[in-house]
């Protein structure tokens, strides 16, 4: 017996949006702002872009990069650019111009599509970047600022309208081949490219609709940056459900409030901080709902606190754990039948765990490093977190070692640190690569360091996660200064700010001798500890 195509076609995403085109074309797919769009007219739109990129140049296997907010044209790109065979590769909007310089010229963008709030960092990075893309230019209405740029752009919905409905795209003959390259935060340096294929994007959309038991046609507010994980893989999500997606521009709170109640919206995810934000919001603006609200939250650990006045304004929340290697959530903490019976902070306490396996997630476990056995259930022994399955990245773009180093043993390595607790769920209590995880947004302790060691007066530098009630977490850099040199707090972080992204800059820095090892290796643990017990 062989595969032939009345028994095999390869999984791909693309092909929710034409079911749902085909079954509820009338049904709203896309509300932004006063424009609606169908899932009839959305398809259209995305055929007809892919015919415009074709008419660009852009062949199989070539990069589109979009560097965008949640705008219609962002959750476009999603189908749009797989269907003229490109790969889409999604830049965090937050990012300074020598990164995005840096990501254009790994990932090889042939076309470049950017709002033009960020004309300016886009010139910036091709400005230094060795390749020069085709600039796509989006004008949102929306955003009332002309853009500042000298770029040879072309607009978004001239080249739209280049394209017919009637185009005929082509599903991927092979579904392992890339359909999104999302880059890694620069744990360790620059950035990696890691590339996603049809398969796992196809079944990690089918494992959200089961793990967060969405029904048909829910109402979904899409406040997960489309860049973080391809939206965590919400955009396919949403078209296997036929649901309608409300896009927002921007995060503020009374616009989520007001959006969740004049939409009717039953779902939308988003890191910690975002529901810190609403908790936290004035009176005046907070809103609580009779009729329960889904949310899926993701990044560090949410404060109890948090999550026990979120379920009291009408919010169900459960807390997910995954990377980007992994195309997003591979853990939940699924709720229990008898957590109903538990007060809300012992319930907030179970939910803000990592959980257990994602369904279509094949395995997860935490070994011991040494001897690379599963750790006992007893949630004291720490273990590292590996992962096997499908939604695994096909691999890190042109890094052939650090690719091979992730996948040793069979496993994809996580970096994070956990225990297991009786029940099996998983917890992490520490990272290996030092990740500080600031408003759902990777921050590499080593960038930060680097930058550090280039002032004239700091001898030795170190960077760990501090608490924040705002972001969860924010760097914090213990400094010990040269003989006879001196510098303020202050000084210290505006060096920072003229020479990395606002977001990853120290928000206190701490002068003294760093603790060391016999070696002389930092401990970078009784740095944290040393914070927590201040």
């Amino acid at each position: 017996m062989e595969k032939n195509n009345a028994n095999f076609v390869p999984l791909t995403p693309i092909s929710f949006l034409h079911r749902s085109a085909d079954i509820y074309g009338q049904r709203d797919a896309l509300i932004y702002e006063d424009k609606v769009l169908t899932w009839s007219e959305l398809r259209d739109r995305c055929v007809m872009m892919a015919e415009g990129l074709k008419s660009l140049g852009v062949d199989s296997g070539d990069t589109v990069a979009i560097m965008a907010f949640n705008t219609p044209e962002m959750y476009e790109s999603h189908f749009s650019i797989p269907m003229a065979g490109a790969i889409l590769n999604t830049i965090n909007t937050r990012l300074d111009a020598e990164t995005v310089a840096y990501i254009l010229d790994d990932g090889n963008a042939k076309v470049f599509i950017v709002d033009a709030e960020l004309a300016g960092v886009a010139q910036d990075a091709l400005n230094s970047s060795t390749n020069k893309p085709q600039v796509v230019l989006i004008n949102d209405p929306n955003y009332k600022s002309k853009a500042q740029t000298n770029l040879n752009t072309i607009d978004y919905e001239g080249l739209l309208l280049k394209g017919k409905p009637g185009f005929e795209w082509s599903s991927p003959e092979d579904e392992w081949s890339p359909i999104s390259l999302n880059y890694t935060s620069g744990t360790t340096g620059k950035p990696k490219g890691v590339v996603y294929h049809h398969r796992g994007s196809y079944l990690m959309s089918m494992g959200t609709v089961i793990g967060w038991q969405l029904p048909n046609h829910p109402k979904y507010l899409y406040t997960v940056p489309m860049f973080h994980c391809n939206g965590w893989g919400h955009a396919w999500t949403m078209a296997a459900v036929a649901g309608t997606v409300v896009c927002l521009r921007a995060f503020l709170p009374e616009k989520v409030f007001n959006l969740i109640e004049q939409h009717e919206v039953t779902h939308f995810g988003g890191a910690p901080i975002m529901l810190n934000m609403l908790s936290n919001a004035p009176d005046d603006i907070k809103k609580s709902f009779s009729r329960t609200v889904n949310v899926m939250t993701a990044g560090a650990p949410p404060p109890a606190k948090v999550l026990e006045n979120m379920m009291s304004m009408g919010f169900d929340i459960m807390h997910v754990y995954g990377l980007t290697e992994t195309y997003g959530h591979i853990l939940q903490a699924a709720p229990q039948q008898e957590w109903q019976h538990m007060s809300s902070d012992k319930q907030a306490q179970l939910r803000s765990r990592q959980g257990v396996r994602f369904p279509i997630t094949e395995d997860v476990g935490v070994i011991d490093q040494d001897s690379g056995s599963l750790v006992p259930f007893d949630g004291k022994t720490i273990g590292e977190i590996v992962i096997r399955g499908n939604t695994c990245m096909m691999g890190y773009l042109n890094n052939p070692k650090a690719t091979s180093e992730a996948f040793s043993g069979g496993w994809f390595h996580s970096g994070d640190l956990a225990v297991v607790h009786a029940d099996g769920y998983i917890q992490i209590k520490d990272r290996l690569k030092d990740i500080i995880i600031s408003g759902g947004e990777n921050i590499s302790s080593v960038e930060i360091e680097s930058v550090l060691y280039e002032h004239p007066d700091v001898g030795e530098a170190a960077v760990v996660a501090m608490p924040d009630e705002l972001w969860g977490e924010v760097p914090c850099a213990f400094v010990e200064l040269k003989a006879g040199s001196s510098i303020t707090e202050g000084a210290l972080i505006e060096f920072c700010k003229d020479n990395m992204a606002k977001f990853k800059r120290p928000k206190k820095v701490v002068f003294g001798p760093l603790p060391k090892t016999a070696t002389g290796k930092i401990q970078k643990h009784a740095l944290r500890k040393k914070i927590l017990n201040k």
